[in-house]
């Protein structure tokens, strides 16, 4: 496709997903591999860790067949592999997730406690699909709330649970100014107009430039300061499924 648009004069900007082994013109979506940074982060910062008692952790990643997940990878590894050689971090289990399907995620999770038992610190989880599947497994054997569990999407199901405390946080991408700006990209790139991008990704065949969205990590502490002011989601629609329900009445 990218030939094709290229052999009739036509810029092509990839949009959330890069397109591998092409001569793109411009890439726009968030930084993935720090989307991994920040749930790697969160996770080794919220449970102690000692060579003595290392931190337990089941890795869910996302599909193997999606470019993003092995971006999200990468930003993980890069805050876990030099605590693993520590002997800080022991990864019990990991396996990537068909299709980011929460059911294979959940398998994977089942897995892991068939083989280590009730011995799961945390469920690294790549997105919020994937962690609800890991939380239905955790509910199985009674363990939801006393494992920590990552996600990333701010998915509304998922911040309910956040605020539910079953799930311990995710990851919020400005979804809105992302469309806006690959609108505008677009527009300067069909009048050939300069576009600054200060970043550039390998695709495997150039490095693209790449103009790449921050994100924000989202836990039960800053629902409201975040998603809710954002107008992402509600407070009502998040809360409301958090609260408990009044006693039926006679």
């Amino acid at each position: 496709a990218v030939r094709l648009a290229h052999a009739s004069s036509i810029p092509v900007l990839a949009y959330d997903r890069i397109i591998r082994d092409a001569d793109l013109d411009l890439y726009l979506s968030t930084d993935n591999v720090r989307i991994g940074t920040l749930q790697a982060e969160y996770l080794v910062k919220q449970h102690p860790h000692t060579r003595e008692q290392p931190l337990r952790v089941v890795r869910i990643h996302g599909a193997r067949t999606d470019n993003n997940a092995g971006l999200i990878k990468q930003g993980q590894d890069q805050v876990l592999d030099p605590l693993i050689a520590k002997g800080e971090v022991k990864v019990l289990f990991e396996d990537w997730a068909d299709d980011w399907k929460p059911e294979s995620a959940k398998r994977i999770v089942n897995a892991a406690i068939t083989q280590h038992g009730a011995t799961v610190d945390a469920v690294l989880a790549a997105n919020d699909g994937t962690a609800g599947g890991a939380i239905q497994a955790l509910e199985d054997e009674g363990l939801t709330g006393k494992v920590l569990v990552t996600g990333q999407d701010a998915d509304l199901v998922a911040l309910q649970r956040i605020a539910r405390g079953t799930q311990a946080m995710t990851i919020y991408k400005p979804l809105k100014k992302l469309a806006g700006r690959g609108a505008e990209l677009a527009v300067l790139l069909a009048k050939r107009a300069p576009i600054i991008a200060r970043a550039g990704v390998d695709n495997g065949f150039k490095e693209v430039p790449a103009v790449l969205f921050d994100m924000i990590t989202v836990t039960r502490d800053n629902l409201r300061e975040t998603v809710v002011v954002d107008g992402f989601h509600s407070a009502a629609d998040i809360f409301g499924a958090a609260e408990p329900k009044a006693p039926a009445g006679p």
